[in-house]
């Protein structure tokens, strides 16, 4: 109904500016019956006659002039709504939620939100950090981080960067409680679990000869990652954790990355958004952003080093 009023105001100002109704139907690429059709549709639902027609000329009544001229005023404030729209669509602005894992959160994208920020001034960041899977549609997040083994997925996602889950502990710890040779020898250690590990109590590798498991009993269980880590670094036990997070503690040799033959689940970081179509000019600035940046710093799946250093940190 409402397009069909829209048709009928569309036909009315191309008449009167084109002076005749094969004219206005070449400027709405219409043809001269259908348009002349919407003009009487239009006087017969307003019970007004707004056009004298004689066969060499066309001429607005008074009510017709009236009509017109804010019929005219409509579609113009309209073609200028959808101007701005298409507008704000192309350009970065506007606020822009972002939910992303806490410690990812923390040490991985605070430090790039000034740059993103500098780079697009008109839009206003809200983030919000948290381990739990957020539902985008209904918590109204525009785009969210997520580091998992996405595989099939309703949302659309753009791969930013990869982080190989590793086996680890401190020099300290293996030096009280030994060093595991094989899967089977994690049992006789103390294990620090993260309780959103998709996998719960079981931790899986792939090495020498195929798949093995280890089902296990935390000794400890937190919902985020610095903190398994901070425990682990107090020589607690053994934590299996994704190299963005532990990757600097290897290098520097606070933590020994263990079983290096036995390989753990390589997890992928990405960026998911709700819908690919008509997306947002702050979306898609803030996406190929978040991409060159990753880029730039290199895949958190690198080799890692396989053993304690000869002076081990304690």
């Amino acid at each position: 109904m409402a397009q069909d009023r829209f048709k009928e105001l569309e036909a009315l100002v191309a008449v009167v500016e084109g002076g005749s109704f094969v004219k206005a139907a070449e400027i709405l690429r219409s043809s001269k019956a259908a348009v002349s059709r919407s003009v009487v549709e239009l006087e017969t639902r307003l019970g007004a006659r707004l056009l004298h027609r004689t066969t060499r000329r066309l001429a607005l009544t008074e009510e017709g002039r009236q009509y017109y001229e804010r019929a005219k005023q409509l579609l113009e404030e309209l073609e200028e709504a959808d101007g701005l729209v298409s507008a704000t669509t192309r350009r970065a602005v506007g606020l822009l939620k972002v939910n992303a894992p806490l410690t990812f959160g923390v040490r991985h994208l605070a430090p790039l939100w000034s740059r993103f920020l500098t780079a697009h001034p008109g839009v206003e960041l809200d983030v919000t950090l948290s381990d739990r899977v957020v539902d985008l549609v209904e918590e109204g997040v525009d785009v969210a981080i997520r580091i998992t083994r996405l595989q099939d997925s309703t949302l659309v996602f753009r791969r930013l960067a990869s982080s190989s889950v590793v086996l680890c502990a401190t020099p300290r710890y293996l030096e009280l409680h030994g060093t595991p040779r094989s899967v089977a020898e994690l049992a006789e250690h103390r294990i620090i679990a993260y309780s959103y590990w998709a996998m719960g109590n079981t931790w899986s590798f792939q090495g020498p000869g195929g798949a093995q498991s280890f089902n296990f009993h935390p000794r400890l269980r937190a919902n985020n990652g610095d903190t398994c880590v901070a425990a682990a670094l107090d020589h607690q036990g053994l934590i299996f954790q994704p190299t963005f997070l532990v990757g600097q503690e290897l290098a520097n040799g606070h933590l020994v990355r263990l079983l290096p033959e036995w390989q753990g689940p390589e997890l992928g970081i990405y960026a998911v958004y709700p819908t690919r179509k008509h997306l947002s000019g702050k979306v898609r600035a803030l996406v190929d952003f978040l991409a060159d940046a990753f880029a730039l710093s290199g895949d958190w799946g690198a080799p890692l080093p396989a053993h304690a250093p000869e002076k081990p940190v304690l």
